[in-house]
């Protein structure tokens, strides 16, 4: 337990939080009670065996040879702790501390390699982007334009929504050869990895963006080829992006938390919603990969199984009486 208590106070002394420290005492007790007890199990003389508690851990644990210690170890209380319903998240923040323990014990030269060092955490599931529906949409997108910067910000969420474009795309478009198509319903974007490709813009969209170069021609400097500027005339940033959509979000007195990657998922959930083509959300979307786009059949999904909750007489709960 002497190494755990240097361990602590090593931690202490780089300012981590004392949660954390907390967080990983419990964490590394843990591992040492499931690796005594599966020793006990593993023992001829089954009397060994002992319920660890953490307060006898902390205050008389019997000597414990880390330099024995193997990745199978590490792997068996892995493969445990997920069999007993520990969170993926939970499960990879006690790996952390293991490795972080066995690496402090390296340093001391009380351990020839780093035991968890290979060991995988498992999989953490992936949230559900949160959508908006279409009457969210047309409540933001929908508000009262006055002065330049609003036309701008109008032209900016149209073409987020109406491409289903990433806020990076956004900002890094230029006039040409970003625009050439504009007339067309197309606009030419940079995407992940340098891609380039052909988005495809609405009607409305065309329109705030028309509206928006007439006024962007005033405020730009001469030889700025972004579409977006900000106040000085330059290349508007992300960060930009995100405080005018904060803006535009209160205004239109929605009572959610939105971004700019908001807008890029309402557009592919609506497209899916009503064509059900995920080929054809995954060219919108610019995806390289088909399993990337088809998280939105899971949203797809969710909507259909509200909309037949709601709809379906045979699907609605039965009231208590």
């Amino acid at each position: 337990m002497q190494q755990i208590r240097r361990f602590l106070d090593q931690m202490q002394a780089q300012n981590k939080s004392a949660h954390t420290r907390s967080n990983y005492q419990r964490d590394l007790l843990t591992f040492v009670a499931f690796h005594l007890t599966a020793d006990a199990q593993n023992s001829a003389d089954k009397s060994n065996e002992q319920a660890w508690s953490f307060d006898q851990l902390w205050h008389q644990m019997p000597s414990l040879n880390w330099a024995e210690l193997t990745s199978k170890d590490i792997k068996r209380f892995v493969m445990q702790r997920v069999k007993v319903g520990i969170s993926a998240s939970s499960v990879a923040r006690q790996l952390s501390a293991l490795r972080s323990f066995f690496q402090f014990l390296l340093t001391e030269g009380l351990m020839q390699h780093n035991p968890a060092k290979t060991v995988k955490a498992p999989k953490q599931p992936k949230p559900l982007p949160k959508s908006l529906d279409v009457d969210q949409t047309r409540q933001l997108l929908e508000q009262p334009i006055e002065g330049w910067q609003s036309t701008r910000d109008q032209a900016m969420f149209e073409l987020l929504y109406s491409a289903g474009l990433r806020v990076a795309e956004l900002v890094s478009l230029d006039l040409s050869p970003g625009l050439d198509g504009l007339s067309a319903g197309t606009i030419k974007v940079l995407g992940k990895g340098n891609k380039q490709r052909v988005a495809l813009v609405g009607q409305q969209a065309q329109s705030a963006m028309q509206a928006w170069l007439l006024a962007r021609a005033e405020f730009a400097k001469p030889d700025e080829t972004a579409v977006f500027i900000n106040q000085k005339g330059q290349r508007l940033s992300t960060r930009s992006v995100q405080l005018r959509l904060d803006k535009r979000t209160r205004e239109a007195g929605l009572a959610t938390k939105m971004s700019p990657h908001r807008l890029r998922h309402a557009c592919a959930t609506h497209v899916l919603e009503s064509s059900g083509d995920l080929r054809a959300v995954q060219e919108l979307l610019g995806h390289a990969n088909l399993s990337t786009t088809q998280i939105y059949t899971k949203l797809d999904m969710q909507h259909l199984a509200q909309v037949y909750d709601q709809a379906h007489p045979r699907a609605r709960k039965i009231a208590k009486k």
